[in-house]
């Protein structure tokens, strides 16, 4: 069986299946590109909890955690199927690295993955479960998180992390959905590049003292760890997308093999 890569996806707006802009392009066409998964592991920056979290539903629910949208969108279903095999497998491997995680049997998928899958696989024909995030113990535990699920890659498991290479919404009035991105926000996605790029663990776990910009591209971290956790079980990674959406958010996509 090929060894699938890890990604990071940014996934932007909850508006994003319904928006033409080039990140949506990127997605729809990411899922024919790579060899097909058996089950999807998603890491989204929309499931935070105290300790890592495993969702377990035999039937996912599709979660529409936002309001003030377009009515359209909360008529959206992904109706992918869990998988509480898998889901069992993740806590094993979590727990041979020292790290406790709980089942959740019935926790759905919130919009950081339903909404990058929808593009990605339409068909919503391969099994999907998720992991939460525990931003309280920072950039480490989450490169952690990711070394300890990297067996899964081997297994047929595509890892999926989902959130944002900037995300900064405090800034977001004003600004139109294709705005190009803003100079400060520019700056940090770049330096994320160069960072994956050279492989430089330290500097990701430390992005917040050496990054230009970091705190004002990123209030909270959140939206950030995901991409921990994929680089925690990859080793260099690239840049595969770049694009910007409402002038604050840089949609990049990474991979890490």
């Amino acid at each position: 069986m090929n060894r699938l890569p890890a990604l990071f996806v940014s996934h932007g707006a909850p508006t994003l299946p319904l928006e033409d802009i080039p990140a949506r392009t990127f997605l729809r066409d990411l899922g024919a590109a790579l060899p097909r998964p058996r089950a999807i592991l998603a890491v989204s920056a929309h499931w935070l909890t105290d300790r890592p979290g495993v969702s377990a539903a035999t039937r996912p629910e599709t979660i529409h955690d936002f309001f003030g949208f377009p009515a359209e969108l909360y008529k959206l279903r992904y109706p992918a199927p869990g998988d509480t095999a898998l889901a069992g497998r993740v806590q094993e491997l979590l727990s041979g690295a020292g790290l406790d995680a709980a089942v959740d049997a019935a926790r759905g998928l919130d919009h950081g993955a339903w909404v990058p899958l929808m593009l990605m696989y339409p068909e919503a024909d391969v099994p999907v479960i998720q992991l939460s995030l525990q931003p309280h113990l920072g950039t480490r535990h989450h490169l952690r998180l990711g070394a300890a699920l990297a067996p899964l890659r081997a297994e047929g498991v595509l890892i999926l992390a989902s959130g944002g290479a900037t995300h900064n919404l405090r800034e977001f009035r004003g600004h139109g959905a294709d705005d190009p991105l803003e100079a400060y926000a520019g700056r940090f996605a770049d330096w994320l590049s160069d960072a994956v790029k050279r492989g430089d663990r330290e500097a990701l776990a430390n992005y917040r003292a050496l990054a230009p910009d970091a705190a004002r591209n990123h209030p909270s971290e959140e939206h950030l760890l995901p991409l921990h956790v994929a680089a925690g079980a990859g080793a260099r990674g690239e840049r595969i997308h770049h694009s910007a959406s409402y002038g604050i958010l840089a949609m990049d996509a990474y991979r890490f093999d």
